[in-house]
């Protein structure tokens, strides 16, 4: 109901997706209907900040689940990564990672 109405059809799962590969820095072949979202410049951050939008959009007995999957991805990123000083501070924890 929320991507048909908010976002677009299947949106969560190919971000879910997309920040998988992200997080694990797995090279892998790109299903069609994902590809669109996997380019340098957007793919990235623009998959984790699609599923912030839709944590904060559903209800939150709905939400729980997509929760612990994205709170499972961010912990590995953190473990993976550390903090960019060079980031702008507005920008949101996953864009000032490296």
């Amino acid at each position: 109901m929320l991507e048909r109405e908010r976002l677009s059809p299947g949106i969560v799962a190919v971000a879910l997706s997309v920040w998988s590969v992200r997080v694990y820095g797995k090279r892998r072949r790109w299903k069609q209907w994902e590809a669109e979202f996997t380019c340098l410049c957007c793919g990235e951050g623009w998959a984790r900040d699609k599923l912030q939008d839709a944590l904060f959009m559903l209800p939150p007995s709905t939400a729980s689940e997509l929760r612990v999957q994205v709170e499972r991805l961010d912990a590995v990123l953190l473990e993976r990564t550390h903090h960019d000083p060079m980031e702008e501070t507005e920008l949101a924890w996953w864009h000032r990672r490296c």
